[in-house]
């Protein structure tokens, strides 16, 4: 199975929809499969997946985009930054490993420096530093430095896990004790396992908790939820960054699943792929193929949408095999989805669909 990379990179523009449309849609050989820009935090989070040829491509086209377009000196917002493209995670999809990821995040950070000449900070997976150390200068550039460039500052490259943004308003608290409850919640500090925490004070006057979920098998939003109610705090709106793989998901992440987006992606490609044959059969597969990517790309957090989910993207593999719409990026999106949405399905679901979730097993398992 081919290996494919998602990226995530936060570029520090959240306002501006000429400047983030440009950024997101820099290159064309990668898969988009969300732009989520927040004023507030004067940010916008691009998730990008494909192969590695492709996905180095388009990052590099993005962080170009953004170098040409973002002043840091001019950036206002809450969330700490370091650059105009901030932080460009690389995270492994499917069977890829991370330290293929962090081969991607040095190779990208190579030509990021001798291309664009921002120098780069390296952090995560075999780096021995956080973005935290960055952000507090405790660290220096990997590559260029110590000077960062006059309007875009520095990139932060790094290899790491699939993780959640999960972010709560707190309408009762102050500044205090909800800085003080970020504390206590954080795994570096002794509370939750995977929980990192910070307290951002929005515009008029609202305040939020703002997590990364890193340990998402062990602790999802809806377990900090929990804790947040067995403490007796007061909850506001919640609010997902991004996308949120399906066996973490709670009701705020319908229509915002990694894994729908990935077959979603990989639908959308094959449609264009068809229209291109331009044959009647290729044309009407093609039609077919755009309405089954909206449909998983809005895909509900219900079980039932997630065997659904996990049964099509699988089932998408022979169609496209069959029309020769199929290449191995593109089957490697969909196996990947139809595993992660597999990995969502409860014991009493399984029990329930019995025929139905061995059929999916048995065809997981040829591949």
């Amino acid at each position: 199975m081919e290996a494919i990379f998602e990226s995530v990179p936060n570029f520090s523009e959240g306002r501006r929809p000429e400047v983030i449309d440009a950024i997101a849609q820099a290159g064309r050989s990668a898969h988009l499969l969300d732009c989520d820009p927040d004023p507030d935090h004067h940010r916008v989070v691009v998730s990008l997946a494909g192969n590695r040829p492709r996905l180095f491509a388009r990052v590099m086209a993005a962080i170009g985009a953004a170098v040409e377009r973002i002043d840091v000196r001019a950036h206002t917002g809450v969330h700490p930054r370091v650059g105009a493209a901030d932080v460009v995670p690389i995270v492994p999809l499917g069977g890829t490993t991370l330290e293929a990821c962090r081969d991607l995040a040095h190779e990208i950070g190579e030509r990021v420096w001798a291309e664009l000449h921002v120098p780069v900070y390296f952090y995560g997976r075999g780096e021995g530093r956080s973005l935290a150390d960055i952000r507090a200068g405790r660290a220096r550039p990997d590559l260029g430095g110590p000077t960062l460039h006059p309007t875009a500052g520095a990139v932060c490259l790094g290899a790491r896990v699939t993780l959640v943004a999960f972010n709560v308003l707190l309408p009762d608290a102050d500044l205090v004790t909800a800085r003080a409850l970020a504390r206590s919640l954080r795994e570096s500090a002794g509370g939750v396992r995977g929980v990192q925490a910070l307290v951002f004070q929005l515009p008029g006057g609202r305040l939020q908790l703002s997590m990364n979920l890193f340990r998402v098998d062990e602790t999802k939003p809806s377990d900090v939820v929990a804790e947040l109610e067995r403490l007796g705090v007061s909850l506001g709106e919640q609010q997902l960054v991004g996308l949120c793989p399906a066996v973490a998901a709670n009701e705020v992440a319908a229509g915002r699943l990694l894994e729908g987006r990935l077959a979603a992606a990989a639908a959308r490609a094959s449609a264009d792929r068809c229209a291109k044959l331009g044959d009647e059969e290729h044309v009407a597969l093609a039609a077919r193929l755009r309405a089954e990517s909206a449909g998983l790309a809005d895909l509900g957090i219900e079980q039932d949408a997630m065997l659904g989910g996990a049964e099509r993207a699988a089932a998408l593999i022979p169609v496209l095999k069959a029309a020769s719409a199929l290449d191995p990026e593109l089957e490697a999106m969909l196996h990947a989805a139809a595993v992660g949405f597999r990995a969502a399905i409860t014991e009493g679901t399984a029990a329930l669909y019995r025929a139905r979730v061995g059929a999916l097993d048995a065809r997981l398992d040829e591949r």
